[in-house]
């Protein structure tokens, strides 16, 4: 028995519009991929902003207090001095810190000398759903526009 295949060919000048508007803007993604950076970016500031969503656990009451002895307590979560809210930059559609201490603070970890001290993790790159449903529409809209 031969192979059989059906071919069917649409003739339809709206929809053959259509398809070459879409493969013309997935040649460069390049604005797509900015405005998908954009929200990441919005939402990592949300995040230090909030201390999280959901919450960040709270500092330590160690931390604390060498936190106040410094005169930086009371004061915001991860933001003593602003270097790692001010570290995070985008690229493309993606986001992160080259800091050091970046990736303890977003998953937790030992840490200190000795690794003796328990950090928990506070995720400040972090999508929620609403940035989730963002990011969709935006790409629904790149590709509808």
């Amino acid at each position: 028995m031969a192979d059989k295949h059906i071919e069917i060919k649409i003739d339809n000048k709206e929809i053959e519009k259509h398809l070459l508007k879409l493969a013309d803007k997935t040649k460069s993604l390049r604005p797509l991929m900015k405005n998908i950076a954009g929200i990441f970016s919005y939402s990592t500031e949300e995040n230090f902003k909030e201390e999280g969503r959901p919450k960040w656990k709270d500092l330590a009451e160690i931390t604390k207090k060498k936190r106040e002895k410094k005169g930086k307590w009371p004061g915001p979560i991860l933001q003593v001095e602003g270097q790692l809210a001010s570290s995070v930059s985008t690229y493309y559609a993606t986001i992160g810190s080259n800091l050091p201490y970046a990736a303890i603070h977003q998953l937790g970890g030992q840490a200190g000398k000795n690794k003796k001290v328990t950090i928990p993790a506070r995720p400040y790159l972090h999508l929620d759903s609403s940035d989730i449903e963002e990011i969709i529409d935006t790409i629904i809209g790149y590709i509808i526009k």
